[in-house]
């Protein structure tokens, strides 16, 4: 709507990167988009954000490669990061991780040092999971792998030194975003997880992705009329509209099937609390705004913070700059707000 229209203008202290940023070569496919990120992007975050890296005796990193279930015999990498234990048998709340990336690039690498910091600061266990890549895995493979990990979780608490009645927490970034809202309900529908008595306590969206572009005509009025950046933030550094059509593309998810575009399922009554973060000069931009809208509507708790001016994933671009690392301490304060409302539970 006209009162977002402001968001869109650049952060005054981003201005000149966000030039040179448009300078870049476009991606055009997803192989060379993959070599790009890990040896541009990923390697950047990692040289900015090591300094802040806690020290070893802190935290402890073990790798499990988790069978997809699928029948394929395929196995995906679950990342865990326990904090140092004060005793042994000491039991943490969990923080579920999806990363992004177009649900075609990415790996657990792009948020391993974050994860090791927010593990740390908050004496949460963590589960970076990865999931097989489109094109050549296309929905809703990444989906249902991702599923599978929670699954194995769930059962296997004490494998990843943790008490879920303290929080479990799903969070992912972008596509991962997209993939953590799914999946908030699928767990709250699946009766694999009502058996065991589990349930997610929190949820955490980083520049989701709700609804499918082909999707909108099927939309309420109400609705359309508030996804507006889409059609107006086109050529913005870091995620172009062109960038989207091929994400979407690659994916090959239908159009309207909620497990894509979760803004249409039926109901959100009965989700865990959400903390949802928003840049302004992001075409995706008002899928959040939307679906926090929603949520509420729906009796979610939710707590929204938008970043004026900052383009999509602007905590990878800009990790140095004001705007970056206020994204990534406020991902930080979220993740400990939805902890609090577990332990508001717990007690009651």
């Amino acid at each position: 709507m006209a009162e977002y229209a402001h968001l869109s203008t650049p952060d005054p202290d981003l201005v000149q990167a966000l030039k040179a940023m448009s300078q870049m070569p476009r991606m055009t496919d997803f192989v060379t988009g993959r070599a790009a990120m890990k040896t541009g992007l990923l390697s950047h975050v990692q040289r900015k954000l090591k300094p802040q890296l806690p020290p070893d005796s802190e935290y402890e990193v073990q790798d499990y490669m988790i069978d997809t279930g699928d029948g394929s015999g395929a196995q995906v990498l679950a990342r865990s990061v326990v904090p140092r234990k004060n005793t042994p048998d000491e039991k943490f709340p969990l923080l579920f991780w999806i990363h992004g990336g177009s649900w075609s690039m990415g790996s657990a690498d792009m948020d391993d040092y974050q994860m090791r910091i927010t593990s740390v600061k908050l004496r949460i266990a963590v589960v970076n999971c990865e999931y097989r890549l489109a094109p050549e895995h296309p929905f809703p493979i990444g989906l249902n792998d991702c599923h599978a990990v929670l699954k194995h979780v769930a059962s296997n608490p004490e494998k990843f030194s943790a008490e879920l009645s303290k929080g479990f927490i799903i969070a992912g970034s972008s596509a991962g975003g997209n993939l953590s809202a799914v999946l908030s309900h699928r767990v709250r529908d699946d009766t694999f997880f009502k058996e065991r008595g589990v349930s997610l306590t929190g949820q955490a969206l980083l520049v989701p992705i709700v609804i499918h572009r082909e999707a909108y005509p099927e939309l309420p009025e109400d609705y359309r009329s508030r996804l507006l950046s889409l059609g107006s933030i086109t050529n913005a550094p870091g995620l172009t509209r062109e960038d989207g059509d091929l994400a979407f593309a690659s994916y090959k998810a239908p159009p309207t099937d909620p497990n894509m575009s979760p803004l249409l399922f039926p109901s959100h009554k009965g989700l865990p609390p959400a903390f949802i973060q928003v840049c302004g000069l992001d075409p995706v931009r008002d899928d959040g705004l939307l679906y926090e809208r929603v949520l509420k509507a729906d009796g979610v708790e939710t707590k929204l913070i938008v970043y004026p001016g900052a383009p999509h994933w602007v905590e990878y671009w800009f990790p140095h700059k004001q705007v970056g690392k206020k994204f990534r301490q406020d991902f930080v304060d979220g993740i400990k707000w939805l902890l609090d409302f577990s332990s508001k539970d717990s007690t009651v």
